[in-house]
């Protein structure tokens, strides 16, 4: 996958974590792409550690669903760090 790919991955996948994930998330684009890439290569990470997995391209499933996971890892990690609590919706 090419780094622009990668980059937009990142951010399609960030924004999709931040959508999943209940209450209120602060950033806009800028840290959903810094949060979603860095989900994305830690979600492959994880994913190549646990179960040798890969990313097989842009438009695979295994691909953005790897990426989404990693995302919301990061995403609660962030969450977790700058102190901001979820709110009830």
């Amino acid at each position: 996958m090419s780094f622009l790919g990668f980059l937009l991955l990142g951010l399609i996948a960030g924004a999709i974590a931040k959508l999943i994930l209940p209450g209120r998330q602060g950033g806009g684009w800028l840290i959903t792409l810094v949060l979603g890439v860095i989900g994305a290569l830690l979600g492959g990470w994880l994913a190549n550690a646990i179960f040798g997995l890969d990313y097989n391209g842009f438009f695979s499933i295994q691909s953005w669903l790897i990426a989404i996971v990693g995302a919301i890892i990061v995403l609660l990690i962030y969450g977790a760090l700058t102190g901001r609590r979820r709110s009830r919706a």
